[in-house]
């Protein structure tokens, strides 16, 4: 995990609405919101290390969707054979 954040994702932390942030900040992870807790990072840090994770995790989910789909094709072309 990243203990500092990247400024595009700093800027899209402080232009979020309070009920993004809430939601957000409801899905952080327990090491994250220790750190906002122990005032070592502020909330904007923490909501900005979030939306980074949960873009990677996304870019990931996606990668991984994808190549299942290539899967499913190429099982479909098999058994039409």
């Amino acid at each position: 995990m990243k203990k500092i954040p990247s400024d595009k994702y700093l800027e899209l932390a402080k232009h979020l609405s309070k009920e993004d942030r809430e939601r957000l900040l409801s899905r952080t992870r327990t090491k994250l919101m220790r750190r906002l807790e122990d005032n070592k990072m502020s909330a904007d840090e923490v909501v900005a290390i979030q939306l980074e994770i949960e873009d990677e995790d996304l870019e990931e989910w996606r990668k991984k969707w994808a190549e299942l789909k290539e899967m499913g094709k190429a099982k479909a072309k098999a058994k039409a054979k």
